[in-house]
């Protein structure tokens, strides 16, 4: 009993002993503390709530059904919830550390040999036995890890959010682009109509000798330079067909259109506080928690300095051909396992473990700025573009009026095929500016909403 008392006080004194030379874990460096600003740097008016799916404020119910095929069945959303089930496995496999392990084994042997009066014996023996060990997790490394492990299948389960967000807005862009172009296809085919038309009038009015072959040279070098763009945007057309296939996890092929370019409509601003971001955005709350993950293992690094009890006990029973009885045994014990010298390795491991959490810090921060970045980003740009719009809408109204009163002096013979060609020319580029504005107003919208953390979980 005084035996046992000793070897417990001993222990105790170890621990304590031990726990003296057991490093402090230092604080994340002060540079990496980010704070959210209390509004955003671009002021804009309206606003809606930035829940649900969003995707579908753009009133195309085939916008709607590829977004929703592309959640169901992108391949990028398949390996990302493939890793967060494995993490999940990963943190089952941890909490093991909590629970004793226990094993049975049966050895049996069968043997000829000599007795000492030189008689051949030949014997069978098996010892079926029963093992049980156990650590005590007396200062939390087992915890550490097992909380190391959790963080990181929430983390893997954030990522997974975000890749979602990511196809969902990479599809919604690819569609509304994908009206855009053929939006630009028909402006070229009926440009090119107008100009197959003028160069009809051109050659008949140069065969018929009232004008040089200058103006009719013009009006075939216009058709051709038309007709030219044609090619390029079909094959626009067929790469972001193909893009938009990917993107659903199917082979390349034609996509559905629900309607048209111009009947998409322009949802709201996704109105939102800087403050609310951070809990909104899944690749900041993966930084979070890849941080959580970090601080554990940091902990668990730290208790490696601690002794490890460990218990462990057996029971099991001798079967022998030479024995006339079974004869059982059993026995049980205990171990402490002190760390005394170990070259560095433990000081390593540690100093390791902090660098990595502050690794993890600076993550988290850039994290946070690159979203506050991202919000303003498209913030400027929605709000910049109705200004741009407003200023192209008036352009196009005034050369479509230069074109019509260009078109009537050439007919009457006032002036040359030149002034009209200028004129086609300008409209043909306002018109072509002003779907790429809207389209790129659409797509900033997407944006945003991406930037905003969007409706992620499918």
């Amino acid at each position: 009993m005084r035996n046992c008392l000793f070897r417990t006080v001993a222990a105790v004194a170890l621990a304590v002993g031990l726990a003296g030379c057991v490093p402090s874990i230092p604080a994340p460096p002060d540079t990496s503390a980010v704070a959210a600003p209390e509004s955003w740097r671009t002021k804009f008016t309206g606003g809606a709530i930035a829940d649900g799916e969003w995707w579908q404020a753009f009133g195309d119910p085939t916008l709607v059904a590829l977004v929703e095929q592309a959640r169901e069945n992108n391949a990028d959303i398949a390996i990302a919830l493939a890793r967060v089930q494995e993490a999940r496995a990963q943190e089952r496999a941890s909490r093991a550390l909590l629970l004793p392990a226990l094993n049975a084994s049966i050895p049996a042997s069968h043997g000829r040999s000599l007795t000492a009066l030189g008689t051949a014996v030949e014997t069978t023996v098996a010892q079926p036995q029963f093992q049980a060990s156990y650590e005590l997790d007396l200062f939390g490394r087992n915890r550490a890890q097992i909380d190391a492990a959790a963080a990181n299948a929430l983390a893997s389960d954030a990522a997974r959010q975000a890749t979602v967000l990511s196809v969902t807005s990479a599809t919604a862009t690819g569609y509304v682009t994908l009206l855009a172009l053929d939006e630009r296809l028909r402006v070229l085919r009926e440009t090119l109509t107008s100009r197959e038309a003028a160069l009809r009038i051109a050659r008949s009015r140069a065969d018929a000798g009232y004008t040089s072959d200058l103006e009719l040279r013009q009006a075939e070098a216009e058709y051709h330079a038309t007709q030219q763009q044609i090619p390029v945007v079909e094959t626009a057309l067929a790469r972001q067909e193909n893009a938009l296939s990917l993107l659903t996890g199917n082979t390349p092929g034609d996509i559905m259109r629900g309607g048209r370019f111009a009947a998409l409509r322009h949802p709201a601003v996704p109105a939102l506080v800087p403050s609310e971001l951070t809990g909104r955005r899944p690749d900041i709350v993966q930084a979070e928690y890849a941080l959580a993950a970090t601080d554990a293992r940091l902990r668990a690094a730290q208790r490696q300095f601690l002794p490890q009890v460990q218990l462990s006990a057996t029971v099991g029973e001798i079967i022998g051909s030479s024995l006339r009885d079974n004869v059982d045994f059993w026995s049980i014990g205990g171990s402490v396992l002190a760390p005394i010298f170990a070259g560095g390795r433990l000081r390593g491991q540690f100093d390791a473990a902090v660098a990595q959490r502050d690794q993890a810090a600076f993550a988290y921060q850039r994290a946070v700025l690159r979203a506050f970045r991202e919000v303003e980003d498209q913030l400027a740009v929605i709000t910049r573009l109705d200004d741009q719009e407003k200023a192209l809408s008036g352009q196009r109204d005034a050369v479509a009026s230069s074109l019509r009163h260009a078109t009537n002096r050439y007919r009457v013979g006032y002036s040359t095929y030149l002034e009209q060609v200028d004129a086609q020319r300008a409209l043909l580029s306002v018109d072509l500016a002003l779907i790429q504005l809207r389209n790129d107003r659409l797509t900033a919208l997407i944006a945003l909403y991406q930037a905003v953390g969007g409706s992620p979980r499918p």
